[in-house]
């Protein structure tokens, strides 16, 4: 290992060693934070990855547009970046237990309403608003937060991999079970079906119950939270990081919710989406797992530039060669590999500036800036097909935003932050 990223590595070592010393008690085991949290992800992505295949059965019966449904998961999106902030909050101060049972609850409520909204409106308050405030609670920001200040700094980019990969398998599993469900049950029974396996998160968010956290109360920090974010962002490689992460909503939110329409639109049967859904998930399980590990072993802003080039390589491949099944399944491994892969190294380059106390905060702040690319690239698609009946424009943008965050990451900067005590007494930080 360099000696430059052993340097880092030691300080940000030694800032997680002073904050787990003023925890009120002994970590929690690597592996019942792994299954749980893993299980955890699994269900909610999972079920959130398949969202795409309601698009036609809904437009169609309600006789909506597709940007009337796009503009609704766009309000998903945006809604879970800008709760996910507050459940971060939440979660780094009274623990990630009860943020995660209310948003178990929420997810249920939302799918339910999902299934029953006879208008626009309700369809953006249960599908958007209500699901994207349970997925801010279910998610990764939460669930990592719990990783970063249970796991030692040399498994901590691995164990997110392994928590990243267990949402890939849940996309893998859960698309196909959410494509037999509509087949078998009807669109609307299929969304009841899924809010009741939502409750099952609640239960497995026990597991994730740290007794620091038990009494409500929150353990010692050396920075308030309004220092912390003052500090994150006046940090350029922060601002970078969010940048990249706005990429990576653009184009993942866009061809998870309307590849299976440009497909159809194409004449592809609709079960060649379901098959490129399902194994995006699956390549998606190596490569985030991959990612992850590796972080462990080299630059995290090197994985993060390599994934938004081939990101932009694999679009470019896919819209020049003949539309086909084995181009669409070549292209979804593809992709699959690189879909989620960004999560491990993003967030665990967050915790290793920043350290562990505030991190499920500051995770929720990059990841909104993920979610406002997540909402222009669902509402883009559907706006502007609306008006040009093509996908093309938005495919292009999604090019040339993979090009830009590959840029924008050359320069991150991933050693610890270096903290000096104030003369006033509080905390100034330098790069």
């Amino acid at each position: 290992m360099p000696q430059a990223q052993f340097g880092d590595r030691a300080a940000a070592a030694e800032s997680d060693y002073i904050w787990l010393m003023t925890t009120p008690s002994r970590p929690l085991s690597i592996t019942q934070v792994l299954i749980c949290g893993a299980a955890i992800v699994t269900l909610s992505m999972g079920i959130r990855h398949g969202f795409g295949l309601w698009l036609q059965p809904i437009t169609q019966t309600q006789n909506w547009s597709r940007e009337t449904f796009a503009l609704a998961i766009a309000i998903q999106n945006l809604t879970w970046g800008f709760a996910g902030i507050f459940a971060g909050m939440a979660a780094d101060k009274f623990g990630a237990f009860k943020v995660i049972v209310l948003g178990a609850v929420l997810y249920a409520l939302g799918l339910v309403g999902m299934a029953n909204s006879s208008t626009p409106f309700w369809f953006a308050m249960t599908a958007g608003v209500l699901i994207g405030m349970a997925q801010a609670g279910t998610t990764y920001a939460v669930v990592y937060g719990v990783i970063g200040r249970n796991v030692s700094l040399d498994k901590r980019s691995w164990a997110m991999g392994v928590a990243a990969a267990a949402g890939s398998f849940g996309q893998f599993l859960m698309v196909p079970t959410e494509g037999f469900l509509i087949d078998s049950l009807g669109w609307k029974e299929a969304l009841v079906a899924l809010g009741l396996a939502a409750l099952l998160i609640a239960p497995l968010a026990w597991g994730l119950r740290e007794p620091g956290f038990s009494a409500g109360t929150a353990s010692k920090r050396d920075q308030s939270i309004v220092q912390a974010l003052k500090e994150a962002f006046q940090y350029r490689s922060f601002q970078l990081l969010m940048a990249g992460y706005f990429v990576c909503g653009f184009q993942v939110v866009f061809i998870g919710v309307h590849m299976p329409s440009y497909l159809k639109d194409h004449g592809l049967s609709p079960q060649v989406a379901s098959y490129a859904l399902a194994l995006i998930g699956l390549f998606n399980v190596f490569g985030t797992y991959a990612a992850g590990s590796l972080g462990q072993r080299m630059p995290k802003k090197n994985i993060l530039v390599f994934i938004y080039l081939a990101r932009t390589v694999a679009i470019s491949l896919f819209l020049l060669v003949p539309l086909s099944p084995l181009s669409v399944y070549v292209f979804s491994a593809v992709m699959g590999l690189l879909w989620l892969s960004t999560v491990p190294p993003t967030n665990a380059t967050v915790a290793q500036i920043f350290g562990v106390a505030h991190l499920s905060m500051l995770s929720g702040f990059v990841f909104f800036s993920h979610q406002i690319g997540s909402f222009l690239g669902v509402w883009l698609g559907g706006y502007l097909y609306d008006r040009t009946g093509s996908y093309d424009v938005v495919w292009y943008i999604a090019i040339a935003l993979g090009v830009l965050a590959a840029l924008a990451n050359m320069p991150v900067k991933e050693a610890s932050i270096v903290r000096r005590t104030a003369p006033q007494g509080g905390l100034t930080s330098t790069s």
